[in-house]
């Protein structure tokens, strides 16, 4: 993959910056970046090429990489480098029991309905309207906008930062996977299965249905992702 490309259209990203560069907008940059695919997995990282497209400093650029390893995103190589990290499959699997334990919890403790799903039906919507148009790429997205919006349901400021940065890294897999309707088509209808039982007022079915998909699809993408990584050409 030709860096300049990529390195070149983060210059339009200069403005999200605005007057007061700090290496937390830089960091938000470079992690929509690696969740949408323009650094894949393995890429190393220019400190010149980013630094200059972003108009900041080296340690403000060092700084957003450091934040970015921390998050697991990122891996500094000794002598040779930053890299966007290459999960294990073991990672993969640990990342959907954090996700288990996370999203169940939110919808176990929900309360009493009715609950305030606009921004879950949106989700819903999104992925449905992407697959229509054939755009399975759109329907990843979608469908990690369906999960962050279930999490948000716990109003928890601290538990949104968690799952921000537990499915940005579970985006690392799908990059390598790279086959978004394999992965994310079978799991919209249950989307909107679960959506329909929270409308409901079915809070202990919503929660069964979410612990079955999360299940259901920790032991697809780890397969799936097991073979890809023993066998990048596959």
């Amino acid at each position: 993959m030709d860096p300049r490309g990529t390195i070149g259209e983060l210059v339009d990203d200069r403005a999200l910056l605005g007057r007061t560069s700090t290496a937390e907008r830089v960091a938000d940059i470079l992690r929509t970046r690696i969740a949408e695919g323009f650094f894949p997995p393995g890429t190393r990282l220019s400190e010149d090429g980013i630094g200059g497209a972003l108009g900041v400093s080296r340690n403000t650029l060092r700084e957003a990489f450091r934040l970015l390893t921390h998050e697991r995103l990122l891996v500094h190589r000794l002598n040779r480098g930053v890299f966007v990290r290459v999960l294990a499959v073991d990672d993969v699997a640990d990342i959907y029991r954090t996700r288990r334990l996370v999203e169940c919890a939110v919808v176990h403790a929900l309360g009493e309905p009715p609950f305030i799903l606009d921004g879950l039906a949106a989700a819903v919507g999104e992925g449905e309207r992407a697959a229509r148009a054939g755009d399975w790429k759109g329907v990843s997205t979608a469908n990690i906008h369906f999960h962050r919006e279930l999490v948000a349901l716990a109003g928890s400021a601290r538990t949104d930062e968690l799952m921000r940065g537990v499915l940005a890294e579970l985006r690392l897999a799908f990059h390598i996977v790279d086959d978004p309707r394999g992965l994310h088509e079978p799991y919209l209808i249950r989307n909107r299965e679960i959506l329909d039982a929270l409308r409901a007022g079915e809070r202990d079915r919503a929660e069964q249905l979410l612990a079955r998909y999360l299940d259901d699809s920790r032991t697809r993408i780890t397969d799936v992702y097991a073979k890809a990584v023993d066998d990048p050409e596959a």
